[in-house]
């Protein structure tokens, strides 16, 4: 049984649509990041970074309980664990990772300021919408470029695919109209959305 420590952002879903496409039995805590749950010392030691999702895998490598926190992390070590979606030959085993490193690096800091910016900054900072909107919609170009190319980011259905996914879902809070602007994402997207363990996912915890 795996413990699934996460609540309903982006990064945390990435972890809840992965158990459900891989089948694997999981367990859910809510940490309720607007209350301030993961400051709490139980979950410090979980994850001395105070941030979700996090997993406690009770049988994990060597069949040793495995706590690990960041998300892609965990994506990486459950496709591992399970033998899917994440390749093993080489070439397509990394070109998955770059994928999933483009939405570490760049998707997720980039929209997460695009989203605090546009909706939960206190004040209107006119310098910092435009700055984090036109990057969002740089890497949508990136992403809708490389789209039109293939049908999934790394070619087949991946791991890295589970991690753009859910940063995709507020693409109004970005100001960005992927149906107008970004025609190959919205394709993908809509595509992903109809898979049942995403649709699953995506409402964890509840």
């Amino acid at each position: 049984m795996i413990d699934l420590y996460t609540w309903g952002t982006p990064n945390g879903r990435k972890v809840s649509i992965i158990l459900e496409e891989v089948g694997l039995p999981y367990r859910v805590h809510a940490v309720d990041i607007l209350k301030g749950d993961q400051f709490t010392p139980e979950y410090v030691a979980i994850n001395p970074n105070s941030k979700i999702p996090a997993i406690i895998d009770a049988d994990g490598p060597g069949g040793q309980s495995l706590t690990l926190f960041e998300s892609g992390a965990i994506l990486v070590y459950l496709a591992e664990k399970t033998g899917r979606f994440l390749p093993t030959e080489p070439a397509a085993r990394y070109h998955t990772l770059q994928w999933l490193m483009f939405q570490m690096g760049g998707i997720g800091p980039i929209f997460g300021q695009t989203h605090h910016f546009r909706r939960f900054a206190p004040e209107q900072v006119p310098y910092a919408i435009e700055r984090y909107t036109k990057e969002t919609r740089r890497l949508y170009g990136v992403l809708d470029t490389r789209l039109g190319e293939t049908a999934f980011v790394a070619g087949d259905y991946s791991i890295a695919d589970m991690a753009i996914f859910p940063w995709c879902q507020r693409a109004d809070w970005q100001g960005v109209d992927l149906t107008a602007d970004f025609p190959n994402v919205k394709r993908w997207y809509d595509t992903i959305a109809a898979r049942p363990a995403v649709q699953k996912g995506m409402i964890v915890p509840g």
